[in-house]
């Protein structure tokens, strides 16, 4: 099995420039081909190995299937508790994940259609397009995990700028057919003096923003219609060890 991603070839990449000039941050619609958005939405919307992503003491602990399943309804409860305690006052996210290896050795491309991505957003042609559109020339690879915020599901305020990780830009890849925007799910930054910007999610818009810049995905509402599907990642200026 192969896939091939394309990208949308209408896309003006001198004139996403000066957007993104601008105010450090973009969206680009119909960023791919849309039978390939198509495509990568039915895929990572019927994968059974989603995994919960939850971090606490400084640590990402990724709870499959499995431990999920061997939870009692006491110990969810008490682990909610726990997650929104810490949520309050510090920086905690909870929603479900989908990782890709960062060592391009152990991507399955032709096997899994995510490393198929993973793939393609190092790829010549999207790296080109991404340094033309922020200015960013030493970007040369791009890691990638799908992620998925059901209701209840959020990531509170972060910069995304840890040492050693080489990141200059954040992306998310929207793959949402129909969101509301009272469905939460939405991406914010920060902004001085208690002000904030935000981001619906909409299928097939790749958003791209400059590093650091503090940032959060509220909390997905308990009457959400469905499930906030997206690729995220970092483009970098080193390859990974």
């Amino acid at each position: 099995m192969s896939f091939a991603f394309m990208l949308n070839s209408a896309l003006d990449a001198l004139a996403l420039s000066k957007t993104f000039s601008a105010g450090g941050h973009i969206s680009i619609p119909d960023f791919l081909d849309r039978d390939c958005a198509i495509e990568l939405h039915e895929a990572l919307s019927t994968r059974q190995d989603w995994a919960w992503a939850i971090n606490a003491g400084g640590h990402v602990y990724d709870l499959g299937r499995e431990a999920r399943d061997a939870m009692t309804a006491e110990q969810r409860v008490e682990l909610d508790n726990r997650i929104n305690l810490a949520a309050r006052d510090g920086f905690q996210f909870r929603f479900s994940s989908l990782r890709v290896p960062d060592p391009v050795s152990e991507r399955e491309p032709d096997r899994d259609i995510l490393h198929a991505f993973a793939e393609f957003m190092r790829s010549d042609p999207v790296l080109d397009l991404i340094r033309t559109v922020t200015g960013k020339t030493a970007i040369l690879f791009a890691d990638a995990q799908g992620t998925a915020y059901h209701p209840g599901d959020f990531l509170t305020g972060h910069d995304d700028d840890i040492e050693g990780k080489n990141r200059e830009l954040a992306y998310v890849m929207g793959l949402t057919p129909e969101w509301r925007v009272e469905w939460g799910g939405l991406l914010l930054f920060h902004e001085k003096e208690g002000r904030i910007s935000g981001l619906v999610p909409r299928f097939n818009c790749l958003n791209m923003f400059a590093l650091p810049v503090l940032h959060s995905v509220s909390q997905v509402a308990p009457f959400a219609g469905g499930v906030r599907y997206a690729v995220t990642g970092w483009m970098r200026t080193a390859m990974p060890a």
